[in-house]
């Protein structure tokens, strides 16, 4: 069965750090598009960051300079590593992944994604 599992989420202050990470284990798309998108109450499910087949990387303005994504191909994981947290990161943050190599820019959605994890929650306190 085609399974993504998030882990890492937490509460945390504002400017605090906390890292994410995705089992891929039973996910045998690995070198194709994946990302992370998260969810507040009340919002949109959003792009937070992704990879491509390539290893190109695209960030959400919001998020750029502080979040860090990666593929770690030896423990088959999509990691998020975030710092400097603010209040307006809180949501519900998912692991998703497409078959294609390309990775539509994070601002563009959901779209195409058809693998999702159940989540990880992320609350941070100002």
């Amino acid at each position: 069965q085609v399974q993504l599992v998030e882990s890492g989420g937490g509460s945390v202050q504002a400017g605090g750090s906390l890292r994410l990470s995705c089992d891929a284990s039973k996910y045998p798309y690995t070198t194709y598009c994946m990302g992370w998108f998260r969810q507040a109450p009340g919002k949109e499910r959003e792009g937070v960051a992704t990879t491509n087949g390539g290893g190109i990387t695209s960030y959400a303005d919001s998020v750029k300079g502080r979040f860090t994504v990666s593929k770690d191909n030896a423990k088959n994981t999509l990691d998020l590593q975030m710092n400097s947290l603010k209040s307006e990161d809180t949501a519900m943050y998912y692991c998703a992944g497409k078959t294609t190599w390309y990775c539509p820019q994070p601002g563009a959605g959901v779209r195409g994604y058809n693998y999702w994890g159940q989540g990880t929650q992320v609350t941070v306190s100002s």
